[in-house]
């Protein structure tokens, strides 16, 4: 029977998963609703929209797994349902971390400015770059995955010895041969977190460089480069710490075997874990114009203030 405390984080996890859709799925609209009206889609709209739609499915995901902890917690811990949950978690996982990546690394290019070679030329084959990095996220997706089915294959042959009660020294080198597989799984995280920080030094240098061109020419600060500077800066930073936050409660629910009060452990990773796609697709909303703009006059013509179909104010 469902106690308390299983109500209680359904509860949480299916308001968080609610917040998500709607935050995503707005995104979505929008940029379909655009490209519906242009048949066009500029880069950053299609990695928002890419990004929009695979944390879609990430949370569909998530809440399917938080159900399976409360209600079929030996089938969540075992069987071919848990490791199909997990392919489809980690390949949509790296997906939509790599997506977020790569949508820092092009405001990175097109708002920072160096003079460094290698930096130019990286600027002026923009699309080219992002093409090769999405290209390569889907790679690095697909290598994550295998790397998790072939940890699967692992945990077959230990649980088959295990189940003989043969428990032997080649039993005990393959459980940690498991073990080892398991944290360097996390390591396919580290590519991303680096690239992102990059990044976001990147522009903090850029930023800091061209406000003291603007003291020196006596301009003010609050110029639209500079804006476009700290938007950026606060997309990508915000990542970066809901990343961090992710990553914690992502290893929270994976390692929660090796955790006292094991349920508990994974269900305090999974509420944790919902807050990242829903958050940072909130922050990426009021950095950007487009979406900022929609995001407003929807409020306001559900609050009677602006008429359906009028136009209010041009945020930047």
């Amino acid at each position: 029977m469902m106690g308390l405390t299983e109500g209680v984080f359904l509860i949480v996890c299916g308001t968080q998963f609610t917040l998500g859709i709607l935050v995503n799925g707005f995104i979505g609209l929008v940029n379909g609703r655009s490209w519906f009206k242009t048949k066009r889609m500029s880069l950053s709209d299609f990695i928002i929209a890419t990004l929009a739609l695979s944390r879609i499915i990430l949370l569909c995901i998530i809440l399917t797994d938080s159900f399976l902890i409360v209600l079929s917690v030996n089938e969540h811990d075992s069987g071919i349902i848990m490791q199909t949950i997990d392919v489809f978690w980690t390949f949509t996982n790296h997906l939509s971390i790599w997506f977020a990546t790569c949508l820092g690394v092009l405001y990175c290019l097109k708002i920072a400015s160096f003079s460094h070679p290698t930096f130019l030329w990286l600027k002026w084959r923009v699309s080219r770059v992002m093409i090769w990095m999405l290209l390569g996220a889907l790679l690095l997706s697909c290598g994550s995955t295998a790397s998790l089915i072939n940890e699967f294959k692992l945990y077959s042959v230990l649980r088959g010895i295990e189940a003989t009660r043969n428990v032997t020294e080649h039993f005990r080198k393959k459980r940690n041969e498991y073990y080892l597989i398991h944290v360097l799984g996390t390591l396919w995280y580290l590519p991303p977190l680096v690239v992102s920080l990059a990044s976001y030094f990147l522009l903090i240098f850029s930023l800091g460089r061209h406000t003291r061109q603007m003291l020196q020419n006596s301009t003010s600060s609050r110029d639209p480069s500079t804006e476009a500077h700290k938007r950026a800066i606060r997309i990508i930073l915000s990542f970066f710490f809901l990343f961090l936050l992710y990553f914690l409660a992502f290893l929270i629910a994976s390692f929660g075997h090796f955790l006292p009060k094991t349920k508990m452990a994974k269900m305090i990773g999974e509420v944790m874990t919902m807050f990242y796609p829903a958050g940072h697709s909130f922050i990426v909303i009021l950095g950007n114009s487009k979406l900022k703009q929609t995001f407003v006059e929807m409020l306001r013509c559900e609050s009677g203030h602006l008429k359906p179909g009028s136009k209010g104010p041009i945020f930047s």
